[in-house]
């Protein structure tokens, strides 16, 4: 049997990675780490599930330990010092090693356990919320399903994900995607009482003439309404009382007679059936690219996370499978 001492570059980084180990607790390592990758004490705290005061100890302890500041600290910033550049360059990848081993050991358990993150587009999470999360998790209780919505895109590497979900044409090339059943549509849809009160578009310029909901993007910018037909793009930049950065905030406005809104077909598709909104300018709005699910190529993935793949492979909706019930 090989031995570390049988393999020096075995026997070499296992001491280093001991070495840093020594140096401050898994927690303390985990925190600064997390504030290296969030920029912000807050934000890096609600990520971890702890207080701001329990981080900004833990990374006190560990600077107090190492002798060194690793962080450059003002009221509207923290930023990395040279020290801490470091140090995060050693220990982040000793980190993941750390993790990956405890993973492993975990998946020779005989259910599938531990936790699975998750970085999705809001509209993303909320299309496979129902008919893959939830029923995923009946069937293994022993898992935890940590979901982050955001509506830019990021490096889920990085960011400490195991799994993305995004259009098809949003994948990163070096990574592996699963598709999510078939295209989907966005959909213009306003109450019956507002278009009987102001009349029904015909043509996207006619939208000039109504309130709509405006959303906007992460970056600031208000998204313009995008249409095609027959070949013919246009993209509208509509006017409306309220500005949102909330599908789900639209939706509520749009069925209060507020406005028209722009929404997934998926997010109001039980409102239409309902008749409490209706569908317009139908012709003008084109299937989109359907939804991935996408992760990097992991030489030991643990129970989780090939119990994950397999059941999102069953239930994508791109097999004669029936999709499962979460009644």
């Amino acid at each position: 049997m090989t031995s570390l001492r049988d393999n020096p570059s075995n026997s070499e980084r296992f001491i280093a990675k001991s070495r840093i180990m020594a140096q401050g607790s898994l927690t303390e390592l985990e925190a600064v780490l997390m504030v290296a990758r969030r920029g912000k004490f807050r934000t890096a705290a609600l990520e971890l599930g702890i207080s701001t005061t329990a981080l900004s100890n833990a990374v006190n302890k560990l600077e107090r330990t190492l002798g060194v500041r690793l962080f450059n600290r003002t009221t509207r910033s923290v930023s990395l010092t040279e020290a801490g550049r470091q140090f995060v360059a050693q220990v982040a990848p000793a980190l993941r090693d750390i993790h990956e081993a405890m993973d492993i050991a975990r998946s020779q358990k005989a259910a599938p356990s531990g936790t699975l993150r998750i970085n999705a587009f809001p509209t993303a999470a909320r299309e496979i919320f129902s008919w893959l999360v939830l029923p995923f998790l009946r069937v293994h209780p022993q898992v935890h399903i940590d979901i982050v919505t955001e509506g830019r895109l990021v490096d889920i590497v990085e960011g400490g994900f195991d799994f993305g979900v995004r259009s098809a044409d949003f994948v990163p090339a070096d990574m592996i995607a699963l598709p999510l059943g078939g295209g989907r549509r966005n959909v213009v849809v306003g109450a019956p009482s507002y278009l009987k009160a102001h009349g029904t578009p015909l043509i996207p310029q006619d939208l000039a003439e109504h309130s709509c909901l405006r959303v906007r993007l992460p970056n600031g910018a208000i998204y313009r309404w995008p249409f095609e037909k027959d070949g013919q793009s246009i993209q509208i930049d509509v006017e409306g009382a309220v500005t949102l950065d909330e599908a789900s905030l639209a939706r509520t406005a749009a069925l209060a007679s507020v406005g028209l809104t722009l929404a997934m077909e998926s997010d109001v598709r039980d409102d239409i059936e309902a008749g409490r909104l209706v569908r317009v300018l139908e012709d003008w709005t084109p299937t989109l690219s359907p939804l991935s699910l996408y992760y990097p190529s992991r030489r030991n993935p643990t129970a989780a996370f090939k119990a994950f793949v397999d059941f999102a492979r069953r239930y994508s909706g791109t097999s004669d499978a029936p999709r499962p019930s979460i009644g």
